[in-house]
This record gives C-alpha cells, structure tokens and sequence, in this order.
C-alpha cells in the first residue's frame, strides 16, 4: 500500500512519520486517480515536500475519527468530495437517492448532507488550535451568499456556516501550494491567505486587501431583496476572469466575505506535471473486500486532456468553477498517460474517453482571451458563434491519431461533453468525419436541451437551427462512411423561461423524428449557477427583466410528461397540459396528436403539418439522461416529412 498516501495511523507509522503536515478530510471514498479533487490536491502537496493524511468518509456522528492520525501540523483540508454532498443524496425532485458511487459498495448514507460544514465542526471540535481550510466543488459553489434549494432559503457563505478559516475555490493547486509555504514561514491569521488567488476569507472593515475590488450587495442585503441577489450573481459571474477580475466583497453582518481574484490557470507545463504525479490510478485496496467503489469505473480507462469551457451554458456550474477559460495538457502528456494505462494488465484496448468538460476545447476561445480576459456581456457561442472564435480541430484530431496508433490500443472513443455548435463553427470536415469513423461507438451524446429557442435562450444555448444543422452534418457522413449510427440528444424540462408552451412544442417536434427519451433531467437549482438565481428570484440576471419559472410540482410534471407522451402512465398528465394550454387539437388520431382521446370522447382529426420553424420565441456540468437514441438517417431534415420518422398511433386493445 505504500504507493497510495496515509489512510491510518499504521499506515503513517509504516513510513516513519509520526506527524502529518495536512489532514484532508474528504466525503469520497480515497480514489487515488487525477480525475478526483482528492487525489490531486494531495499529491501536489507532496511533489511540493508537504506530509498528507486522508481521512475519507469519517464517521460524522462524532469527532473520533478525526483524531485517529493526530493534530496535523498546519491545518484540516476538507472537501464534500467529487460532487456536492446535496445532489449526491437528492434528486431534482428532492427525493433520497439510495445508492452513492463514490462510497465503497455504492452504499449511500456515509457523507452528511451539507458535508463541507459537518466535517468543518467536527475538525474545529477535534482540533480547537488547528486553522480549517475548506475546498472543492460544494465549497467553491457555494462561497458567497447563495440560494439553496433544498432548504428553499437564502444561505451565507459556507465559509460562514462552516466556522472554517479560509476556503479554497476553482481549481487549487497554486493556492494550496502557496498557502502550504505560507504556513511553513510561520504566517499566522488572515495572512496566510490574503495575497492568494483563488481564496476567499472574513475581513474586518478597514483591513487591508492587496487587490483591486468590488463591492457585492451582502448577505442581508440579497436576503431581503431578489433584485439585489440577482444582480450579485451577475457581478460575480463578470469577476470570475483571471486577467480583470478583482477581489469580490460581500458584508456578512460586521464581517465581509473577501474573494481574492481567480488562480492564474496552469500552463501546459503545470498541468502536464499535476497529472505525471505518481497516482496509484485505483481505489484503496481496502475496499476491494466491500465491493469496491464504482466511480472508478467511468475514468479508470478516460483521460482528461482540458479544463475549463467557454460554452458557459448557465445552468451548468463549470464557469463558475472551473471558469471559462481553457487550459490543455501537451500531445506528450497525454500520450504518456494513455501508454500507462495500456500496460494495465486489466485493459482490454479501448480507452474509453478523451475529454474533460468539453472534449473538443484545446486552446482558449480567441486570442484576445490570452491578454485582456473573457468578454463581459458577451458569450463565446451564444447567441451564435463570436466572430473572433477560432474554431479548430487539428490539434485535437492529431492527438486522437497519436493515441490510436499506441500499441496494445484498438479503439478510443470520445464520450463526454462535445460541443456541437463549435464543430459547426468549424468549416472543415476533417475532425467530424474521423469522430463518426473512429471515435464514436454507435451513439454520440450531445446536449441540444430543448428545441424551443426562448428556452435555449434563458439557458445560455444557441438557436435550435445549430443542431438541425449539425444532425443534417452528422446524417450526411454517415452515409457517406456507410454506418448507421445514433445521436443521443440530453434534454432538460421546467428550466427557468421554459413555458408549458415551450414543452409542447419540444413534444410535437420529437413526434415529428420518431424518438422519446427513456429519461428526462428536470432543470436541477445548483447554488452558483445564472439558472438557479432565474429560478430563485425570477429575474434574468443578464438584463434583470422577470423569468417564468415552472416551481410547483404540478408545472413541472406536465413539462417532464409532454417529453415521454408515449408512456401510459403520463396521459393523466399530459391530458391536463394539453387542455390547459388550449392545444385540444393535440389530442386524436392525427399523426400530429400527442394522445388518443379517452374513451367516448371526439378525436380531432388528422392536421396539417404548421409551416416554417416550430419555435419564434426568445433572442436566440457530479445526473445525465436517457439511453435512448435517434436514428442517424431519415431524421436529420430541419423539416420533417410525413414519409418518415412519424410516431405511429397504438392499436386498440
């Protein structure tokens, strides 16, 4: 066991220590694999000369577990794990989830419900002296003042709930590095992160800060009001550049919250070292005899190759996390990785992923990008392709090349998180054909959301004209490589903007190519996010106009239903939509109609296709839908005919 870092006080004395420099704690099970928060944090901090302990998955009824190791010498890590501790345990629905594949077994129930803070107490409880850092993807999201939805309330700062010192935000391996040094010169308070980028910390009013800023509305202030909390989501989305953005301050009471200006992002050189670190690249071996952990199985055999995306869709917590700015590891890197995990004895020739949070992003979205930071109000790929996008997939294409020639390697597949619009941006055929004739095993995934434009447009997505365009594209090289291959389109219901309306005219449309999806993902409030502040206060953020917002359960289920009509268990529903839309007309026999009539009742009859494009509304990222998938050829026409892919109406019984 040597090969993975401390997990007991055996495993400390096997290797003569008798102290640890940093405890993290983490709500995972210990994956020690570069595609876990854990695993990196703590072996940058040993390439950096730093001593670490994990403890995963404490026992969180007491503090007994905490002790174990001992007082680390400078401080208590502590993380939720890989996905927040709230949507590990609760569905969109809020209701409890039985199983947790980051837990040896897939056991649920070993994490605490808002994890960063029960741990945080537990350390301060364990260790009264000890500084208490808290970090990852729970922490970072939600490091101001935020809405939470499974409590339905305005909440502080985590860093304020928590009692912890100091929080850690983004991707942390300079800040973590620079605070280590920062505790071994004996700095001592706030000044152990003042200066750093990527921390956030409570300040008295008139204490220095070392960086331009801001002020935020505070806690109280976007307590009481949604505009105010509106327009301090806003604010901190634009602060969230590491070329302009400044310190972001937020009054909590007679405190203010302080974030100190995003982390410089690597360079390649940085990030081809985070991920050339020793990892074990596996679980524990602890957990074998409990089944082991299943998370494992989805990266085991994947590579990331980028951080960052500047797609930004606003529901998804990458921009805020992660951030919209792009950085890649070099050709040699990854290269070396995929060599590693050939000489597996357990591989079988398929790496199966290439990717990161959008696999085809390489380089930052322009050059502007490189000096003068993202665009303020402006967005990448929405509402269409920026004119100064450098769409282009050589690079990315020449590294799948590179790695299909590896020996002992039969296929790499590309699964995770491409963007369609920016493979129609790019003119050039080349990066497309490869993917459908190497890279795709029968099915792509991409993520249109919905079809109708004033959705697309409240979720920061381009006009449902791209993916026609792209099926059209798609369609079209298949049949020229002779395969038959499906697209997977991911589809979300009741997203802030998105009407009843809305829904039916995403349910006509996928009557119309043939295809209902096994699942449907109803839009998920996630602190942090532009989404989740349209859904708490009803307003857009970016112009502070007001939102429709399905919040009842009864809105929702109708907009969740119009996406499976097909099913017999959601004519009840669908029914009720339909009259209270006024869309009777969806109901009989007509290749048109969603539902047959009940029984005794009038069905219309046959309609006419409606002419022209099928929505006019709108300005035009630890949950996934649906394995269902639709037909590559015959549906790929912006317009439909009747001659092919109509759902056909059931026999009578």
């Amino acid at each position: 066991m040597s090969n993975f870092l401390p997990i007991s006080h055996e495993d400390m004395v096997s290797r003569g220590w008798y102290y640890c420099d940093f405890l993290l704690v983490t709500g995972d099970a210990y994956i020690d694999h570069p595609s876990f928060g854990t695993a990196i944090i703590s072996r940058v901090l040993e390439d950096a000369g730093f001593r670490v302990a994990i403890l995963s998955q404490p026992n969180f009824t007491n503090e007994q577990d905490f002790l174990a190791m001992g007082r680390p010498r400078y401080a208590v890590l502590v993380n939720a794990g890989n996905i927040d501790s709230m949507v590990a345990h609760y569905t969109a629905a809020k209701k409890r989830r039985h199983d947790d594949a980051y837990t040896p077994g897939g056991v649920g129930g070993k994490r605490p419900d808002r994890a960063v803070t029960v741990y945080s107490m537990l350390a301060r409880k364990a260790f009264p002296d000890t500084p208490v850092v808290i970090g990852g993807i729970e922490a970072s999201l939600r490091r101001f003042a935020h809405y939470d939805y499974w409590s339905d309330q305005v909440m502080p700062s985590v860093l304020s709930s928590s009692g912890a010192d100091a929080l850690m935000y983004g991707m942390s391996e300079h800040a973590v590095v620079e605070m280590a040094k920062n505790f071994k010169a004996g700095k001592k308070g706030n000044n152990l992160w003042r200066g750093i980028r990527g921390m956030g910390y409570f300040a008295h009013p008139g204490e220095e800060i070392p960086f331009p800023s801001v002020d935020c509305p505070s806690y109280e202030d976007v307590l009481a009001d949604k505009a105010a909390y509106a327009r301090s989501v806003k604010l901190q989305y634009d602060q969230a550049d590491h070329v302009h953005g400044k310190a972001v301050l937020q009054p909590h009471g007679k405190r203010i919250f302080v974030q100190n200006p995003p982390a410089l992002p690597l360079t390649t050189a940085e990030m081809d070292k985070v991920y050339s670190l020793p990892y074990a690249r596996a679980y524990h071996p602890s957990y074998e005899a409990l089944g082991g952990v299943p998370a494992i199985q989805e990266v085991q055999f994947s590579i990331i190759h980028n951080r960052g995306c500047f797609g930004a869709c606003n529901f998804c917590a990458l921009a805020f996390h992660q951030g919209r700015y792009i950085q890649a590891r070099s050709h040699e890197s990854v290269i070396r990785e995929a060599e590693q995990i050939a000489r597996r004895p357990d591989f079988k020739g398929y790496i199966h992923d290439v990717g990161g949070p959008t696999a085809n992003f390489r380089f930052p979205a322009c050059k502007k990008q490189e000096t003068h930071g993202l665009c303020i109000n402006k967005r990448c790929l929405f509402p269409q392709a920026c004119g100064n996008l450098e769409a282009d997939h050589r690079d990315y294409l020449s590294l799948l090349r590179k790695l299909r020639q590896i020996p002992g390697v039969k296929k790499v597949f590309v699964r995770s998180g491409l963007r369609y619009d920016y493979m129609m941006a790019d003119d050039n055929d080349e990066f497309f054909l490869e993917l459908v004739k190497h890279h795709i095993s029968g099915q792509l995934k991409v993520a249109p959301e919905h079809m109708s434009d004033n959705a697309l447009y409240y979720m920061g997505k381009p006009s449902f004209s791209v993916y026609e365009k792209f099926r059209e594209r798609y369609t079209r090289i298949n049949e020229k490589l002779g395969k038959k291959q499906y697209l997977v389109p991911y589809l979300m219901s009741s997203h802030p903007g998105a009407t009843l309306d809305d829904a039916i005219l995403l349910a006509q449309y996928l009557n119309r190519v043939g295809y209902m999806p096994e699942q449907v993902q109803d839009f998920y409030p996630t602190p942090g996010t532009l989404s989740t502040a349209m859904y708490y206060t009803g307003l857009d953020p970016r112009t502070m106009k007001p939102v429709y917002v399905a919040k009842t359960a009864e809105e929702k289920a109708m907009q969740r239903a119009l996406l499976q009509w097909r099913r017999p268990d959601k004519r009840p529903v669908i029914l009720a939509a339909l009259k209270k839309a006024g869309r009777e007309d969806l109901i009989g026999f007509g290749k048109e109609c969603l539902i047959r009539p009940s029984r005794g009742e009038r069905g219309h009859a046959p309609i006419a296709a409606p002419s022209g494009r099928f929505s006019k509304g709108g300005k035009a990222k630890n949950e996934r839908r649906g394995s269902s998938a639709v037909p590559a050829k015959g549906t790929g026409a912006s317009k439909p005919t009747r001659k092919k892919g109509w759902a056909k109406p059931k026999k009578k019984k």
